[in-house]
């Protein structure tokens, strides 16, 4: 399996500059090349291939005047941003003729300096390295200093150089990792998701939602404030804008940690997790959306999934049509309506459910019908 694992970089002046240089290098290959691609399609022209692309827009556009600087920055970066527009180009053919599964994508856009993320990716043929005092050395950049959290468990394949909107820089690298069986465990759990717990388990224990959104809200509406009251195009504004973008960084920060070790912490102790499959984009519009965002739902079971894979642990998706609420986890009877204030139930049989706790007892059920189903048949409620 292949992972991500991302540390904090801590640039000189002179390295921030020799980045900004990559960056932009890399968005105007990226832009010519879409635009290339755009221009031939309006003419009526065939598709102009990867390497007669690469040809036009990075070797012969070096040796013109208006786009000698490219040679600046590594080779590397640039045509690592051109294999980024011919892969959403192909993801997007892909989604339009209804090979690629999933929400429909749109063709590629025109990359900005505005853009709220920089990236720059290196190749193993960059002969990128790290060095024996511990920093990254990049071609044409320099010995980057690295914040090590923990060792990379292979010689990476790429690293990838990120710029976010607060100014801050990651070294994103991509290595192979060898599988990590835990011990077996007897345990196993559903999970039901909420907006009034963020996890209920089906033992009966209730994780309270964090709400990062909303306790940082107050710090978020002042920084806010304080943008829109300086001048467009002034320095003061400027620094507002990181300021902004540092008080939100701090809230995404502080909810990616939390999915992280929830997800740990179950994957340990659970030989198989079963999670309802809930459409996020959907209740993404309603009145609730602002909480659906802030809960982060997607991250938490996307972390479940990989860590399941590489641990040696089941994960189980339950049909969303399941109807997990309103079915009594003890007789099996389904109640004909369920309004979302009803936090407690008794059913005609005489059990007494709270209802979260009830729908989690069912996904951990219905998850190992689905398990134990040859034909891998998913669970819906009846007709």
């Amino acid at each position: 399996m292949q992972l991500r694992y991302n540390f904090r970089l801590y640039p000189t002046p002179g390295q921030r500059q020799a980045l900004a240089r990559a960056f932009g290098c890399a968005r105007t290959v990226f832009n010519d090349g879409l635009r290339a691609r755009q221009q031939a399609h309006a003419a009526g022209l065939p598709r102009i291939s990867d390497g007669e692309l690469s040809k036009r827009v990075i070797t012969q556009a070096k040796n013109t005047p208006e786009r000698a600087w490219l040679s600046e920055v590594s080779a590397v970066v640039l045509q690592q941003a051109l294999a980024d527009l011919n892969t959403a180009y192909r993801n997007f053919f892909a989604s339009i003729s209804g090979k690629r599964k999933g929400p429909k994508i749109a063709p590629p856009r025109f990359r900005s300096k505005r853009d709220n993320r920089q990236a720059v990716r290196f190749t193993r043929n960059a002969r990128f390295s790290v060095t024996p005092g511990g920093k990254l050395r990049l071609p044409k950049i320099g010995d980057v200093p690295v914040r090590w959290s923990r060792d990379l468990p292979s010689e990476p394949s790429s690293v990838t150089v990120v710029k976010d909107a607060a100014g801050r820089y990651f070294a994103s690298f991509v290595a192979a990792t060898a599988d990590e069986p835990l011990p077996e465990s007897a345990a196993e759990v559903g999970i039901d998701l909420g907006l009034t717990h963020y996890a209920v388990l089906s033992d009966g224990r209730k994780i309270d939602n964090p709400r990062f959104l909303r306790r940082a809200e107050r710090r978020l509406k002042k920084a806010q404030q304080a943008l829109s009251r300086k001048a467009k195009g002034s320095a003061n504004r400027k620094k507002a804008v990181a300021r902004l973008a540092r008080a939100h960084a701090r809230v995404t920060d502080a909810r990616r940690d939390f999915a992280h070790k929830l997800s740990t912490r179950i994957i340990r102790d659970n030989q198989a997790v079963m999670v309802e499959d809930l459409s996020v984009k959907g209740l993404a519009r309603t009145k609730l959306a602002k909480s659906v965002h802030d809960a982060g739902w997607g991250r938490l079971t996307a972390m479940l999934a990989y860590k399941a894979a590489r641990h040696g642990r089941t994960f189980v998706k339950v049909d969303r049509w399941f109807p997990s609420s309103k079915l009594c986890s003890a007789c099996g009877t389904v109640a004909e309506s369920m309004p979302l204030k009803v936090r407690s139930w008794t059913c005609p049989c005489g059990a007494v459910h709270d209802r979260d706790v009830n729908a989690a007892i069912n996904i951990l059920a219905a998850g190992r019908a689905d398990r134990l189903n040859a034909c891998g048949g998913t669970v819906r409620p009846a007709a």
